[in-house]
C-alpha cells in the first residue's frame, strides 16, 4: 500500500486565508467603513497566551480584520472580567470575541461562567454552553463550532472522501475538540465513536475507523497498525518528547505515531504543519461569518418590525383610555427593529429611549429615504387633526403596506398641556404612546431648555449688576484670577479677545485700554431682548420687575417670563445638526446690545460651554412608537410663531438614514401652511439641506366652513348647528383657504395631497366637495381620511396616494435667496404666501431693520410672527383675503437659531390659563401609579 498522502494545513489554511480576505474586501466595497472586528480578551500576560495571541493578531491583519487585544491584570478579579466582557458584547464594531484562555489571575474566576458570558452570536471559539447546546442538537448553521474541529472537517473535505455513512472515532472527549468533533461528524451523517483515556478497546475501536481524530493529549498514542487500511487519520496532537539531536534537546510530535501511521492511512495530517494552521485560520473564518451575519440582521434599511394589531371600538373611546389598553413594545425591541445598535439607544425607563448621534456617522454613506412634510389650511382654534394625521399616515404606511417609516414630531410644552388646548399626541387610534409619557416630562428636554435659558438671562443681569459696581481691575481680578500664583485666560475668553481684535493670551499683556474693552460688555438694559421662561401658563408673569432685593442695590428693570418652548435655546436645538454645531450657535445667540449699539453675544458673556452641558443629552432626540407598534422620534417643540414651529434637523436626518432609499420619513409643520411649511421650507431645509418628496396637507370640513363665512368657532363651547348640518354652500366658499393654501405648497415645487380628515358629523356630500375642490386646484390627489375613528387602516388611501405623489418629480426651490435686503424678504412672503398687497413697517421695525443690517445679520432667514388663525394678520380674516396691507410693528433676531423674526401685530409668548384649564380632568390614582384623566 502506498504511504498516506499528507494532508498540509498550510496549504489548505492559506486557500481559506485568500478566500476571507477577498470576502472583506467585498464587505468593505459594500458597505463602506466596515471592518469585521475581532476582540481577544486576556487576563495575566502568560508567555505562551502571549504568543498564541500575537499569531493570531498577524492572521487577522494579513485577512484585513480589525483585532483589539484587551489585557488585564493578574489582579483582574472575576467581575472585573465580565464587566469587560458585558462592554465587548454590547459593542457594535466587535463581531468575533475569545477569552484567551487559561485565566493568568492570582483571583478566584470560574472559567465557564466566564465563557459562557460571551454574547453566543459573538462566540467564535464555540465554547458557550449555548453554542455547543446547538452544535448537540444539529443547528449548525445557527451556532459557532469550535475553531479546531471546524479546521479538522475543512481537511477531511480536501480529501474528497463522502463522510455519509463512514465509521468516524473521535479520540478525546475535551469541550474543545474531541465533543464538538463528534457532534459536527454526526451531523454530518456518520457513525461515530467516541473513545478515550479510559477505552479498554481502544485499538479494536481505532481499528474500525474510515475516519480517525485523535485528540488526546499523549504523545504518539495511537500505533500505525492499530489503524483501518486506507482510513483518514487526523492528528490534533501537539506533544513535546526529549530528542538529543535537537537543539532544544526535544522535538513535537502528534498523538499517533506518525511514521508507522502514514504506511496504513491513505490521508494523515503531520505535526505540526497539520492541524494547527487550520484551527487559527477558521477562528478568522468564524469572525468573518459573524460580521457577515451581523451585517444581514443590521443591514441598513432591513427591517424585521412587529406591529401592534389594534381593537376598534365604536363609539371612539377617549384619547387616554386607548393610550391605555395598548401594550407598547420595550422600546429597545423598537429600538432594534429599525436597526439602531445597543450602544446607540439610551433608555429612559420601558417606552421611551435617547438615540446617540453617533448613528449618523455610521451611516453616512447610506441614502436618505422619501420626506414627506404634514401642514394644514388655517385652522380653527380647535386645530384641524395635523398630529392625528401624521400618526395615521405612518402607521397606514408600516403596519398595513409594510414600508419603512418613522414619524418625526415636536415635544408638546406642559403649557399647553395643563391649559387649554390638552396634549398632542395625536388622538383616537393615531397616537403616540404612552400619551402620558409623551405629553409631560418625557426625557427632559423642555427642562434643560428651563435651565440653560435662564443661566443666560441670570448671568445677563449679573454682569451688569457687576460692572455697574466695580472698577475694571477688580471685575479683571476676578474674571481672571490668579490660581496658584497664575493668571490664564479661559477658551471662551481667548475668543473674546480675539473678537475684539487683541491678540494676547498672557493676561499680564493687557493695556488698561485693552482690559477695559475685555471686562466691559457695557449691556444697555432697553435692549435686552433675552427673557427668562418657564414651561407653564402663567400671565401674571408677562410683565414683572426685577432686582428689588436690597442686595441689588436698587438696580432694577422690568422683564418679563416666556414659555419655554419660545425660547431661542428650543429654536438652536432644532436647527442644529450635531453638537459642535449646537454648540457654535449658542455661542452666536444675542441677547442685547451694547450701548455703542455692539451685538452682546452668549459667548461674551462666557456661557457657551455651560450651555452645551445643560443641553449635550437634550440634542439626542427621544425615540417612541405609535399605537401600532411604528416607530417615532420625538425631539424639539419650537413656536411656530415667532420660532419655526418644527421638529429636529437631527431627528429628521437621522430617520431618513434608517429607513433607507425606500422608506419613508413623515414631519409635521406646526399651525397652517402659510406659517409652519414656510418655516419649514426657507429655514429648516435651507439649513438642513434636506429636499421634501411630498406635502400632505390636512383640510377639515369644519375649518372650510369657517372660511366660507360660518360662525365663530370657540374652545369649550358646543359647535354651532351649521358645522353639525350639511351645508354646501360654506363649504364651496371656504375652499378659497384650501385652494391658497394647495398653491402656496405648490410655490415651492413640492408635490401636494389634500388629506380630508372625516369627523363624524361630515356628510359625504360635503367630503366629496372638498376633495373634488382640491384636485381641481392643483393637488397631485385628495383623499377622504378616517384613521381617528379606524387608526392606519382609515389612512391607506392617504399613503397610496403618498407613495405615488413620492414618485412623482419634486423640484423644490425656496421662495427667496436670503442676500436680498430685510425688507423685500419680508415683502415676498407677505405677498406671495399671504396674498397681501404690500407692508408696512412701523418705526419700530425700520430701526431694527437698519440696526440687524447694520450688525451683520441682514442675510438671514425670515421667521414670521403673526397669527395662525388668519392667512393676514387679522385673526378675523378668514378665507383667502386679498388687498390687505401687512403692519410689521417690531423686528427681533434669533442669531443663533439663525433667522430675523418680524412681529406682525399683537401675540403673547406666554399664554395663561382659561377659566377651566385642562388640569382639571387629570389624576393620578395612588395606588396604581397610573395617570387618568385629558391630554
Amino acid at each position: 500500500m502506498a504511504p498516506a498522502e499528507i494532508l498540509s494545513g498550510k496549504i489548505v489554511s492559506g486557500q481559506v486565508r485568500d478566500r476571507l480576505k477577498q470576502q472583506v474586501v467585498e464587505m468593505t466595497e459594500k458597505f463602506p467603513g466596515f471592518r469585521p472586528g475581532l476582540a481577544i480578551l486576556q487576563v495575566g500576560n502568560r508567555d505562551d497566551s502571549n504568543l498564541y495571541i500575537n499569531m493570531k493578531l498577524k492572521a487577522a491583519a494579513e485577512i484585513g480584520i480589525s483585532a483589539n487585544h484587551i489585557k488585564l491584570p493578574n489582579t483582574a478579579t472575576e467581575a472585573d472580567v465580565l464587566k469587560c466582557i458585558a462592554s465587548l458584547n454590547a459593542d457594535p464594531a466587535v463581531h468575533g470575541f475569545i477569552v484567551q484562555l487559561p485565566l493568568d489571575s492570582n483571583k478566584p474566576i470560574n472559567t465557564e461562567k466566564i465563557t459562557n458570558a460571551v454574547a453566543p452570536e459573538k462566540d467564535v471559539d464555540g465554547l458557550s454552553s449555548i453554542n455547543a447546546g446547538k452544535l448537540s442538537r444539529g443547528d449548525l448553521g445557527d451556532c459557532f463550532i469550535p475553531c479546531t474541529p471546524k479546521g479538522c472537517m475543512e481537511l477531511i473535505r480536501q480529501t474528497g472522501v463522502q463522510v455519509a455513512g463512514k465509521r468516524a472515532v473521535v479520540i478525546g472527549r475535551s469541550k474543545i475538540v474531541g465533543a464538538p468533533m463528534h457532534d459536527l461528524l454526526l451531523w454530518n451523517n456518520a457513525t461515530v465513536t467516541t473513545c478515550h483515556s479510559k477505552t479498554s478497546t481502544l485499538a479494536e475501536e481505532v481499528g474500525k475507523a474510515d475516519i480517525l481524530v485523535v485528540a488526546a493529549g499523549r504523545a504518539e498514542m495511537v500505533k500505525g497498525e492499530w489503524i483501518k487500511p486506507g482510513a483518514i487519520v487526523i492528528d490534533c496532537g501537539i506533544n513535546h518528547v526529549p530528542d538529543s539531536t535537537k537543539a532544544s534537546g526535544k522535538r513535537v510530535v502528534g498523538d499517533v505515531a506518525y511514521n508507522s501511521a502514514k504506511e496504513k492511512a491513505s490521508f494523515i495530517t503531520p505535526v505540526p504543519g497539520g492541524v494547527g494552521p487550520m484551527t487559527e485560520r477558521h477562528l478568522m473564518q468564524s469572525t468573518v461569518e459573524s460580521a457577515q451575519r451581523f451585517l444581514e440582521k443590521f443591514q441598513p434599511g432591513k427591517w424585521t418590525i412587529q406591529y401592534n394589531q389594534l381593537t376598534l371600538q365604536m363609539p371612539v373611546p377617549s384619547d387616554i383610555e386607548i393610550s391605555k389598553s395598548c401594550m407598547p413594545k420595550p422600546i429597545e425591541q423598537v429600538a432594534k427593529e429599525v436597526g439602531l445598535f445597543p450602544d446607540e439607544v439610551e433608555l429612559y425607563g420601558q417606552t421611551k429611549a435617547k438615540i446617540q448621534l453617533s448613528v449618523l456617522k455610521r451611516l453616512q454613506n447610506q441614502p436618505d429615504g422619501k420626506y414627506v412634510v404634514v401642514t394644514g389650511i388655517t385652522p380653527t382654534p380647535l386645530g384641524e387633526g395635523k398630529s392625528t394625521t401624521t400618526v395615521g399616515l405612518v402607521q397606514a404606511l408600516g403596519a398595513h403596506l409594510h414600508q419603512n417609516v418613522f414619524a418625526c414630531v415636536r415635544q408638546p410644552s406642559q403649557g399647553p398641556t395643563f391649559g387649554i388646548k390638552g396634549g398632542a399626541a395625536g388622538g383616537g387610534y393615531c397616537q403616540v404612546v404612552p400619551m402620558e409619557e409623551f405629553n409631560l416630562h418625557l426625557t427632559g428636554d423642555i427642562h434643560a431648555i428651563t435651565a440653560a435659558n435662564n443661566l443666560v438671562a441670570a448671568a445677563i443681569d449679573a454682569r451688569i449688576f457687576h460692572e455697574l459696581t466695580q472698577s475694571d481691575q477688580a471685575l479683571y481680578n476676578r474674571l481672571v484670577p490668579s490660581v496658584n500664583g497664575v493668571r490664564k485666560f479661559s477658551d471662551i475668553q481667548i475668543r473674546r479677545l480675539q473678537k475684539l481684535g487683541i491678540n494676547k493670551t498672557d493676561p499680564m499683556a493687557l493695556t488698561k485700554e485693552e482690559i477695559n474693552a475685555f471686562v466691559r460688555l457695557d449691556i444697555d438694559p432697553a435692549t435686552i431682548t433675552w427673557q427668562r421662561v418657564l414651561d407653564t401658563n402663567d400671565r401674571f408673569l408677562r410683565k414683572i420687575t426685577i432686582g428689588q432685593s436690597v442686595t441689588e442695590k436698587g438696580f432694577t428693570r422690568t422683564a418679563q417670563f416666556d414659555i419655554t418652548v419660545s425660547s431661542e435655546i428650543m429654536a438652536v436645538l432644532a436647527l442644529a445638526d450635531g453638537l459642535d454645531d449646537m454648540k457654535k450657535r449658542f455661542g452666536r445667540m444675542v441677547v442685547a446690545s451694547s450701548k455703542k449699539g455692539q451685538p452682546v453675544t452668549a459667548d461674551d458673556l462666557g456661557v457657551t460651554g455651560a450651555l452645551a452641558v445643560l443641553m449635550k443629552d437634550a440634542v439626542k432626540p427621544n425615540l417612541m412608537q405609535t399605537l401600532e407598534g411604528t416607530p417615532v422620534f420625538v425631539h424639539a417643540g419650537p413656536f411656530a410663531n415667532i420660532a419655526h414651529g418644527n421638529s429636529s434637523v437631527l431627528a429628521d436626518k437621522i430617520a431618513l438614514k434608517l429607513v433607507g432609499k425606500d422608506g419613508f420619513v413623515v414631519t409635521e409643520a406646526g399651525f397652517g401652511a402659510d406659517i409652519g411649511m414656510e418655516k419649514f421650507f426657507n429655514i429648516k431645509c435651507r439649513y438642513s439641506g434636506l429636499r421634501p418628496h411630498v406635502v400632505v396637507l390636512v383640510a377639515t370640513v369644519r375649518a372650510l366652513k369657517m372660511h366660507g363665512g360660518g360662525p365663530a368657532v370657540t374652545a369649550g363651547v358646543p359647535l354651532p348647528k351649521e358645522y353639525t348640518e350639511e351645508n354646501l354652500q360654506l363649504v364651496a366658499k371656504g375652499c378659497s383657504n384650501l385652494n391658497k393654501q394647495i398653491q402656496n405648497a405648490r410655490m415651492f415645487g413640492v408635490p401636494v395631497v389634500v388629506a380630508v380628515n372625516a369627523f363624524k358629523t361630515d356628510t359625504k356630500a360635503e367630503l366629496a366637495l372638498v376633495v373634488q375642490h382640491a384636485k381641481e386646484a392643483g393637488a397631485f390627489d385628495a383623499v377622504e381620511c378616517t384613521h381617528w375613528a379606524e387608526g392606519g387602516k382609515g389612512a391607506l388611501a392617504l399613503a397610496r396616494a403618498v407613495q405615488r405623489a413620492s414618485q412623482a418629480p419634486s423640484n423644490f426651490r425656496f421662495l427667496y435667496n436670503v442676500e436680498l435686503p430685510v425688507v423685500d424678504k419680508i415683502r415676498l412672503i407677505a405677498q406671495q404666501v399671504y396674498g397681501a398687497r404690500d407692508i408696512e413697517l412701523l418705526p419700530e421695525a425700520q430701526e431694527k431693520v437698519a440696526l440687524y443690517t447694520k450688525q451683520g445679520f441682514g442675510n438671514l432667514p425670515i421667521c414670521m410672527a403673526k397669527t395662525h388663525l388668519s392667512l393676514s394678520h387679522d385673526p378675523e380674516q378668514k378665507g383667502a383675503p386679498t388687498g390687505f396691507v401687512l403692519p410689521i410693528r417690531d423686528i427681533r433676531a434669533s442669531v443663533g437659531a439663525g433667522f430675523l423674526y418680524p412681529l406682525v401685530g399683537t401675540m403673547s409668548t406666554m399664554p395663561g390659563l382659561p377659566t377651566r384649564p385642562c388640569f382639571y380632568d387629570i389624576d393620578l390614582d395612588s395606588v396604581s401609579g397610573e395617570v387618568n384623566g385629558l391630554f
